[in-house]
């Protein structure tokens, strides 16, 4: 495919905000698209040339790109860094001056998708002496042969700034909307199955005409709009284990509506399952049935363990290969499971060397970044992997067991070594009383809590279902105030969009932690609008998009949990805080003390 036809439709997707509107042009696109683009496609409808889990990075600067600027249109870089001063979008600049431009090259070729796409890949790969003048060769070559369009989503691309506003959601609805004709590979049955509210038999609508608009609009069109939503399920299922829209798309093609059974392989990263949350022990048998399995809620991060080709990948739950940091997981993984491939879902947990205590997720969180001085860093904090469910092993999809069935095996397969590897410790009760007693056991060992499975649910990637709940001490909300704000960026350019929270302590306020969630787009509830408009009256100082404002707006913050922290004067950090809202009934003399959120601290996990 040609670049340009790629571009048109850049400009489409940045000309509308519509999610629909948006949905139907990369549907068209796709339609458009031959097998042998799809890949490319797919990636650079998103900016990107990786998937999401991949380590490998663009790396190309914004230094590079004013070079690579110059270079292509023959203007002398103090003229490009000028205009980049005036416009602040280094795309704009590489349009504007290609225009310019008095003569083309003799030798310029019509760019593809292929060639931007390839280009772009190599300069991930480039290393050792003479990488910066070759990378800027790939950029400049593919800027010397675009048009001025063409040129300004290259820039921007190799900035990892495309801002065509494609989310996850709407590629994902696309592809449904794509492979629409493929509906009549659904099994009757299977679609009886997923469907609750029309009992019909899917022949009645195998061949319905689907419009432009009737699938999701229409109101008569129930029985379309229901399909529509099996269909998009169908493509989440197989995101969620590939993690590459990419290979969704490819996966469809080959196999159908079964793609997400066929692309489960160890080596790439699955979507974790997620946990919903309860308030007591009744409302967990409510939700996972009795009897039911409950085990530990460690206070970790969550990694994934795949063994492939002999060895060992790790991945935390936002994908990040973390295999490099985490040697002396890779060794207790290889020692104490049995097996020639797997994918092993579990939690790694920091603990003091000398006390053999747990540490908060903080702690470890430190090691998660850390890239040198490996060694010295695990003798520090070493880590326990705590291993609860397996999802792959020898070859087989194991995602459509019953919970049961996979613990089973994994605690077959699973060799317990006390302070390196061991199994999450277990309850399977259809008493209140034995599972409250458990609970209160966890907390006293310095657990974040409880988890409950339902014994016979299956593993479901990326989802908060009913198959898995989790039981915390419920924290109340704290009353803080705003001390600092930064504007927003893209869509929220213009309004404050992040805050500095604090507390009280004797008579001074102390910075506690940062929140930028909670708050609407729009009008509906506390909107980022409103939240700026408060706060710009109060600005005492401005750096770049930095602010200080008088401390005189209170809110209310939800969070997940209260941890100590050097960073912060309070020495307390709020982990995933959320603004729930603003308390006109209250003044800063009002807010929370370093004393209660210590409190809070201490109760959370039974601390003393």
């Amino acid at each position: 495919m040609k670049y340009s036809q790629l571009v048109s439709y850049y400009d489409k997707l940045e000309s509308t905000t519509k999610r629909l509107e948006k949905t139907y042009i990369i549907s068209d696109l796709l339609k458009e698209t031959k097998k042998q683009d799809i890949n490319y496609i797919l990636h650079l409808i998103q900016g990107k040339v990786f998937p999401l889990w991949d380590e490998r990075k663009i790396g190309f600067s914004v230094r590079l790109a004013l070079k690579s600027i110059s270079s292509a249109t023959g203007t002398p870089a103090p003229e490009v860094e000028k205009e980049f001063a005036k416009k602040g979008d280094l795309g704009l600049v590489a349009e504007n001056l290609i225009k310019e431009k008095k003569q083309r090259t003799l030798f310029s070729k019509e760019v593809t998708v292929e060639k931007v796409f390839e280009n772009i890949r190599k300069l991930a790969t480039l290393e050792g002496e003479g990488t910066v003048n070759r990378k800027l060769q790939l950029v400049t070559e593919l800027l010397t042969s675009s048009k001025p369009e063409e040129a300004k989503f290259i820039i921007r691309t190799v900035l990892e700034q495309l801002r065509v506003g494609v989310s996850a959601g709407i590629l994902r609805d696309a592809i449904a909307w794509t492979y629409l004709p493929r509906i009549k590979d659904i099994n009757d049955k299977d679609f009886k199955a997923k469907s609750i509210l029309y009992p019909e038999s899917l022949e009645q609508v195998k061949n319905t005409d689907l419009k432009k608009y009737d699938l999701i609009d229409s109101k008569e069109e129930k029985l379309n709009r229901e399909i529509y939503n099996y269909l998009i399920d169908l493509v989440q299922n197989a995101f969620d284990i590939t993690n590459d829209f990419a290979t969704v798309a490819e996966a469809i093609q080959k196999y159908g509506l079964k793609a997400a059974e066929q692309e489960i392989k160890p080596g790439t990263p699955i979507n974790s399952m997620l946990s919903i949350k309860v308030d007591n022990i009744e409302e967990a048998f409510k939700a996972i049935h009795k009897p039911a399995f409950f085990d530990t809620k460690v206070d970790g991060f969550r990694l994934q363990c795949h063994k492939h080709d002999s060895k060992i990948t790790l991945f935390t739950r936002r994908l990040e290969n973390v295999t490099k940091q985490f040697p002396d997981v890779v060794e207790s993984v290889k020692r104490n499971i049995k097996g020639k491939s797997f994918i092993i879902d579990g939690e790694a947990a920091g603990y003091d060397p000398k006390t053999k205590s747990l540490m908060p997720f903080q702690a470890v969180s430190q090691r998660i970044k850390r890239k040198y001085n490996i060694e010295s860093t695990i003798k520090k904090l070493p880590v326990q992997l705590f291993v609860f469910d397996i999802l792959y092993y020898n070859g087989k999809n194991l995602m459509q067991k019953q919970f049961k069935d996979r613990r089973n095996l994994l605690e077959k397969i699973t060799r317990e070594e006390k302070y390196k590897l061991v199994l999450t410790e277990k309850l399977i009760t259809d008493s209140e009383e034995k599972a409250e007693q458990f609970y209160k056991k966890m907390l006293k060992q310095g657990h974040e809590g409880l988890m409950g499975k339902k014994i016979d649910s299956p593993y479901k990637p990326g989802r908060y279902v009913e198959g898995w709940i989790k039981l915390k001490p419920i924290l109340e909300p704290l009353d803080l105030t705003i001390t600092a704000a930064d504007f927003g960026e893209g869509k929220r350019a213009g309004w404050l969009t992040s805050y500095t929270l604090a507390c009280r302590k004797n008579e001074k306020l102390v910075e506690i932690g940062k929140a930028s969630t909670g708050l609407k787009e729009k009008s509906e509830g506390l909107s980022f609008k409103d939240m700026t408009e408060l706060l710009k009256p109060l600005i005492t100082e401005q750096k770049g998009k930095h602010v200080i404002v008088e401390p005189k707006i209170v809110i209310e913050v939800a969070y997940e949990e209260i941890q100590k922290s050097p960073t912060y004067e309070s020495g307390f950090a709020l982990r995933f805080p959320r603004i729930t809202k603003k308390r006109e009934d209250k003044g800063i003399k009002d807010c929370d003390d370093v004393k209660r959120i210590e409190k809070i601290y201490k109760s959370q996990k039974g601390k003393k």
